[in-house]
């Protein structure tokens, strides 16, 4: 289906990355040369999107002020500094803005590869994929040897027919990659105004609309200032054309 706005989750504190934080959003912290948010601006922009939302807290004016100077975006700021309201209150919060139809969702800290030579990137692949009659939430997933930066277990396992279930010690586990297509009606009936968007993923699987979309890349995910070189070094054996395994950064 036809996307027409995103949410990028960045108001965090990035209390991990310090002390590059102590003076630097999270999201502005940079991997070869380029600051987290921007791959995720670059990935929206594959996909056609012009609307995004982008939630701001600790220092906000540093990060309204870079991101104004992204090209062909209308990227709209949702104020949280008066308060975090974790990532689907966040996301509530954004709603008037985002509006009433099916959205992307992206996290700030995470970022992907594509396969080489793909003609179609993973977003892409989600769009077409997303069927609001049967699917409340959409979630981008890696494989533990397509990560690079990740420690759990894994979060989630496929069903047969797509579908998403918790990881509990049983079958393969899948890692959420840091992108969701979601149907705003996931929060119905949600009263409080700070809560996690894992309670709607919870939700999605009880009602059986909770599905899966493998990447077909590498993904990373930057919570240190020490993943910081990982994932650069990472990045590039995969850009090489060799599995970032090769050099012990795959986890």
């Amino acid at each position: 289906m036809t996307l027409k706005s995103a949410m990028i989750l960045a108001a965090g504190l990035g209390t991990r990355m310090r002390p590059i934080t102590d003076t630097l959003p999270k999201p502005l912290v940079e991997v070869a040369g380029k600051p987290l948010i921007a791959y995720c601006l670059e990935a929206l922009n594959r996909l056609g999107i012009s609307r995004v939302v982008v939630n701001v807290h600790y220092l906000a004016p540093m990060l309204i002020e870079w991101l104004s100077g992204w090209p062909g975006t209308d990227i709209r700021i949702s104020d949280e500094t008066a308060g975090l309201l974790d990532s689907g209150g966040g996301v509530v919060h954004a709603l008037p803005m985002l509006g009433p139809d099916p959205f992307v969702v992206l996290n700030a800290d995470t970022f992907w590869l594509e396969e080489p030579a793909t003609d179609r990137d993973s977003l892409t692949l989600m769009s077409d994929r997303f069927d609001p009659e049967s699917m409340d939430i959409l979630l981008l997933t890696a494989r533990l040897n397509q990560a690079t930066g990740h420690t759990g277990a894994g979060d989630f396992v496929y069903q047969p027919d797509g579908r998403l279930a918790r990881y509990r010690g049983e079958g393969e586990p899948v890692i959420y990659a840091g992108a969701i297509i979601l149907h705003p009606r996931i929060f119905e009936g949600i009263a409080e105004a700070k809560f996690s968007i894992n309670r709607c993923f919870d939700r999605a699987e009880s009602a059986g609309r909770l599905f899966g979309a493998p990447l077909r890349g590498h993904w990373f995910t930057v919570g240190t200032p020490e993943a910081i070189g990982e994932a650069e070094a990472a990045r590039s054996a995969y850009l090489r054309g060799h599995s970032p395994d090769i050099v012990g950064l795959a986890r």
